[in-house]
């Protein structure tokens, strides 16, 4: 237990421990019903990282903790099986970072299938919806000028607008 500690609190590690402190404080907030999981969302775009479609404060959760549980874990086994040396002292160094990046692809992993949990979350664009629009923009019949002081009803100008196969227009 003694090295455990050691471990998590040691130099590099202590910068992803404060992290996972911080997460769980968040989320013991969220249990008592002082914020919600999805108060970050406005703040952050996770779709360049790989991570959209979850609430970002359970994508960041889950980055801290997996990178958390590498650094430790690979801190454990250079105190258990590699000797002091200098050699040692950098892997020691360049071991959180490492466990940010290999974190960050398992996240990628973990949270895609919790995709169909969070449904109200922002999905990629409908392209095809997009294309659909600007063709009907396109196809729309131009209406001719009216004489000054001449209305058009509304029948009159959903006439001009082309109707899609299947719907009738109004």
């Amino acid at each position: 237990m003694r090295m455990l500690l050691s471990v998590a609190t040691g130099p590099p590690t202590i910068l992803l421990t404060t992290a996972l402190v911080v997460v769980l404080c968040f989320w013991f907030l969220v249990a008592a019903g002082f914020t919600s999981a999805g108060s970050f969302d406005a703040d952050a775009n996770l779709r360049a990282w790989g991570m959209d479609g979850v609430p970002v404060a359970v994508a960041v959760s889950t980055l801290t903790a997996v990178a958390w549980f590498l650094s430790v874990g690979g801190g454990l086994l250079l105190t258990v099986f590699a000797p002091p040396s200098p050699a040692t002292g950098l892997l020691r160094m360049v071991l959180p970072v490492a466990a940010v990046l290999v974190a960050w692809r398992l996240t990628r992993l973990l949270v895609r299938p919790l995709h169909r949990l969070f449904p109200d979350e922002s999905a990629p664009p409908d392209r095809g919806r997009a294309r659909r629009l600007v063709d009907d923009a396109a196809r729309a019949v131009p209406l001719r000028p009216l004489p000054p002081g001449r209305h058009r009803s509304p029948a009159e100008e959903d006439a001009a607008l082309p109707s899609r196969q299947g719907r009738v227009a109004m």
